[in-house]
Order: C-alpha cells, then structure tokens, then sequence
C-alpha cells in the first residue's frame, strides 16, 4: 500500500477535482485547524484513502468468505466433507 500513497510516482501526483457540497468542504475547513493537515485537498485525500482502504478490506474479506463457502461446498457434494 506504500506504493498507492508514493507521491514520487507521476500517476500519484497527477489531480483531478471532485465536488462536494458547500456544507461538506465547510466541515472539512472547520476540521483543518484541529488537524495536521494544511489544505481541504490534503484532508479530504486522507479521509477518502482511509474510507476506500477499509471499504477494500472488507471487500476482500467478504471475497474469501464466499470463496471458503464454495470450496466447502464443493467438498461436500463430492464426499471429501460431510
């Protein structure tokens, strides 16, 4: 995951705009003098890192469960589990 958040690497330094609603970026303004953080930009991008990290996280634990489940199952319907 070091490698996503490298900015030495040119597809990371590359920007794009996504839009918020005032009320969000105001919270997100308010937010700034109680964080390490000096930009919105640079607060938002850690917040949405850290959502769609957990958000892959469980995609991929939920992605195993349901590959547990059909090994399991398989098993069973050839006599390997009872």
């Amino acid at each position: 995951m070091a490698a996503e958040n490298d900015l030495s690497t040119p597809e990371n330094r590359a920007r794009t705009t996504i839009s918020v609603p005032a009320s969000v970026y105001e919270r997100v303004e308010r937010r700034l003098e109680r964080s390490e953080f000096e930009t919105a930009d640079e607060y938002a991008t850690f917040v949405l890192e850290e959502v769609l990290a957990r958000v892959e996280d469980e995609t991929d634990e939920a992605a195993s469960s349901v590959d547990q489940e059909e090994v399991e199952t398989r098993l069973e319907a050839l006599g390997y589990l009872e």
